[in-house]
């Protein structure tokens, strides 16, 4: 068999522009349907849950410290893509591109743009994965420092969660506790297998790019290889994921702060990344009733209500959104140029 990386690229490449031997998939637009209606269905379940004055009871009064710390919140989210961005910048080094992290944030913005804004159009890291392929002339390559730039996200979720039961383990005697031990574990083995059958020779290197499974895994194959003669990469690549989500953790409360929800900031490292892990399941639209539910589940012990959860990941969301608007100008701009390179 041929391992090499001329191989690898075809094999990743194939799996890019090709559609052979697809796994069975739902319709685009019935997939959205069926999460436009598990969202609606777990947040009417939520909203049920306690009395219809209660919501509105739940916001504080609108004081100026309530909008700084909802700042607060939305200057973490950006910073925190600010550094996703220099995540996917070093992903891309490592694999022997050289875009500008001008280009790099541009076509990351856009994407998170069309992931929360356009969700019945082309996917995100789709976008992604076109216009850094164009960028740098290789679309398998775009294709595998997308997914490299991803797993590195998940890695790092169980381990900070591992931390903050290790430095309070009366955490995980209550239920919400176990259940974010549970999670962190699942998470983490899931990992753990994807990688060592992405990493072995006889399986990661073979795979043929036939579905979408087998092409991350060939694309995770691609970039263990390249990280492997330069282990210091990978050290870097996890510490900014790891900068990464602590970001987008203190964003979330930063907006517990701004509706009045105190707790220690511990409780919120410990539950908020399994939470991170449970929105993005493709679930619900934007986690939407997802992580409104887990919020729910995981501050319920300390005396938080469902109302005061809910309203606290319905701010988390909006706030993503409104992050998510810088990235419209790149967007638009970016389609713009691509029609009329497509006319030139």
């Amino acid at each position: 068999m041929d391992f090499s990386q001329r191989q690898l690229r075809r094999n990743l490449r194939s799996l890019v522009f090709r559609k052979q031997k697809q796994l069975p998939r739902l319709p685009r637009k019935a997939s959205l349907a069926l999460r436009l209606i598990a969202s609606a269905i777990l947040l009417a379940y939520l909203l049920t849950r306690f009395p219809a004055d209660d919501l509105q009871e739940r916001w504080p009064d609108w004081q100026r410290g309530s909008w700084v710390w909802l700042v607060a919140s939305l200057l973490a989210t950006l910073s925190a893509f600010m550094l996703a961005s220099l995540r996917w910048l070093q992903v891309c080094k490592t694999l022997g591109y050289s875009p500008t992290f001008s280009r790099v944030s541009s076509h990351f913005l856009a994407g998170q743009f069309v992931g929360n804004f356009l969700p019945t159009t082309v996917g995100g890291d789709i976008l992604r994965v076109t216009r850094m392929g164009a960028e740098i002339r290789d679309p398998s390559g775009a294709f595998a420092s997308v997914i490299i730039e991803r797993l590195t996200g998940w890695i790092v979720l169980p381990v900070i969660t591992f931390v903050a039961l290790v430095v309070r383990p009366d955490l995980v005697g209550s239920r919400a506790g176990t259940i974010a031990l549970a999670g962190a574990l699942a998470t983490l083995a899931i990992l753990v297998v994807l990688i060592f059958l992405a990493e072995h020779p006889n399986f990661g290197g073979r795979l043929s790019g036939e579905n979408r499974l087998s092409a991350a895994l060939a694309a995770v194959h691609q970039g263990l290889k390249s990280y492997r003669s330069i282990p210091r990469g990978m050290t870097e690549l996890l510490l900014i994921a790891v900068a990464f989500q602590f970001f987008l953790i203190v964003a979330v409360i930063c907006a517990a702060n701004a509706i009045g929800i105190e707790i220690s900031l511990v409780v919120w490292f410990a539950f908020v990344p399994i939470v991170f892990v449970a929105q993005v399941l493709p679930i619900a639209i934007g986690g939407l009733g997802v992580r409104e539910a887990a919020l729910v589940l995981f501050l319920s012990s300390f005396g938080v209500s469902s109302g005061q959860s809910v309203v606290l990941g319905l701010i988390v969301y909006a706030i993503t959104l409104i992050a998510s608007l810088v990235g419209a100008v790149p967007y638009i701009l970016g389609s713009r140029q691509s029609d009329a390179g497509g006319k030139a």
